[in-house]
């Protein structure tokens, strides 16, 4: 009877849930003790001949010692051996068939060999001390009687047809006699060679050891695959180490990396433009479109918040007038400047990505916002503080205007409208309080008024009668000079000089 051992039930159940797994763990190695000593033998004396073209797998038996102490077993020694073992490649047995073709090939395989073993160093393999278990009573009473010799132990297990199979047991069965992992397990590759050879023959030292490494080191894509494959096989607390690299906690762990990210590259580098564009590029090539809308759309809310809060504390009357309380001042248009460009970025990538409708639309619901940029600007604090305040605002404005305009994002009508109707007025100011102006500012006033119209081109009749008599700041001392605006009204006046729709109906 065999001997019942929680482990191995475990390594047996993992491999009954196997897709190429029909019969038990030792079914499907086909070890087993040969029921014909002679014929083991026989074709054992053949192997040795065959092996002494490969000194390393079958090194040469030692001369017999004359010492009166039993000789030191080694491994592949007929002169101690009590086990002769046969390993031959089966094509019907494939045993973690998903990483069979994984096994790395090797330059001299073998498809059938015999080696000497000794009973006592395989009983550290589970597997073959379950297999042995009826012989070793057997092997017992013979010690009990030295006159009498005790036979040899012919073996034979059935090897998967994959490259370098035979080879890796072979490593496997030695590492029963020398118990140095560390020389043998040097790489990823060789450890997930052996390893699934080690479950196998529940040799749970070489297990830990394989997996211990695995746990330390980088891999590969290929090895990370091949890891994924043998996971099952392992228990819940050798595979643990391994699937926390490979497998997320929660399904959300690519968003939360990538607003951590973002958040990383707006707010804790003082090197920002490599960050930001390495972190763009990330955003580009992110696999899935809605969770970068969710991240980035998460970051706008957070960053137009904070410009929000700044200014609308600069512009409260409470803050008004007081010597007392001009650092706070400072403090509130400088924290108001950093997240404007943020913003400015965070608009860019999502614009870059085609996700900006919803900040197209947040944008144009924020009349309490543009009237506290209002009031900010036609003071004079913020001129020697944050110069650039206003342009950064307006190419936020700009931006996402420009693509409403384009029909890259498509904003409702009502969008449309209040998107120009709150934020010309902020225009409007910005050109009459910014003095002198830079020609960089000069373009990009010009840039917003053909995008404004452009959208008010777009509204009905009456919308666009509204907001247009509110564009005649965007006029020029020479009126050859702003030919957007002259475009603009001849195309209302066209559009009304038609007849109305209840007479253009009859």
């Amino acid at each position: 009877m065999m001997p019942t051992n929680p482990k191995k039930r475990q390594r047996m159940a993992a491999h009954h849930r196997h897709p190429s797994s029909t019969n038990s763990r030792f079914s499907s190695t086909a070890a087993h003790i040969d029921s014909n000593p002679d014929n083991t033998l026989s074709e054992t004396s053949q192997t040795l001949r065959r092996s002494a073209s490969n000194p390393l797998l079958f090194p040469t038996p030692p001369a017999p010692s004359s010492s009166s102490s039993s000789p030191a077993t080694s491994f592949n020694d007929p002169s101690t051996a009590d086990v002769v073992l046969r390993l031959f490649l089966d094509a019907f047995t494939t045993p973690f068939a998903d990483t069979a073709d994984s096994v790395s090939s090797s330059a001299d395989d073998h498809s059938d060999v015999q080696i000497y073993l000794h009973s006592h160093i395989l009983r550290r393999a589970k597997y073959f001390s379950a297999l042995l278990s009826d012989r070793w009573q057997n092997k017992a009473a013979a010690d009990e009687n030295p006159a009498s010799k005790p036979s040899m132990i012919p073996l034979k297990l059935a090897v998967s047809p994959s490259h370098g199979s035979i080879d890796t047991h072979l490593t496997v069965l030695r590492l029963l006699y020398t118990e140095d992992f560390a020389a043998v397990i040097t790489s990823p590759s060789v450890a997930l060679d052996i390893l699934p050879v080690a479950l196998e023959l529940l040799y749970e030292d070489c297990v830990k050891s394989c997996v211990t490494f695995l746990e330390a080191v980088p891999w590969s894509e290929e090895e990370e695959k091949r890891v994924l494959n043998l996971v099952p096989f392992l228990g819940a607390e050798e595979s643990e180490e391994l699937l926390a690299r490979i497998l997320p906690l929660k399904n959300d762990s690519c968003e939360e990396m990538l607003h951590g990210l973002i958040l990383s590259a707006i707010h804790c580098y003082p090197n920002m433009a490599f960050v930001k564009a390495f972190v763009a590029k990330l955003l580009r090539e992110f696999s899935s479109k809605e969770a970068a809308r969710r991240v980035l759309e998460r970051a706008f809310e957070k960053s137009l918040n904070a410009v929000k809060e700044s200014l609308e504390e600069y512009s409260s009357p409470d803050f008004r007038g007081d010597n007392e309380t001009e650092a706070i001042q400072r403090l509130n248009l400088h924290t108001a400047m950093t997240n404007g460009r943020h913003l400015l970025w965070l608009v860019e990538r999502m614009i870059e990505l085609k996700v900006a409708d919803r900040a197209v639309k947040e944008w144009s619901e924020q009349s309490a916002f543009t009237a506290d940029l209002q009031r900010a600007f036609r003071d004079d604090a913020w001129r020697n503080i944050v110069p650039g305040l206003p342009a950064v605002v307006l190419r936020c404005t700009c931006k996402l205007a420009n693509a409403v305009a384009s029909g890259s994002m498509l904003a409702a009508r009502q969008v449309r409208m209040k998107l120009v109707k709150e934020w010309l007025p902020v225009l409007i100011v910005c050109k009459d309080t910014v003095s002198p102006m830079l020609p960089s500012q000069k373009s990009l006033y010009l840039e917003l008024e053909e995008t404004f119209l452009r959208i008010i081109s777009t509204l009905p009749m009456s919308d666009a009668q509204e907001l247009l008599q509110q564009c005649l700041s965007f006029s020029t001392r020479n009126v050859e000079d702003c030919p957007h605006l002259v475009t603009a009204f001849n195309t209302w006046f066209r559009r009304a000089a038609r007849p109305p729709q209840g007479d253009s109906l009859h």
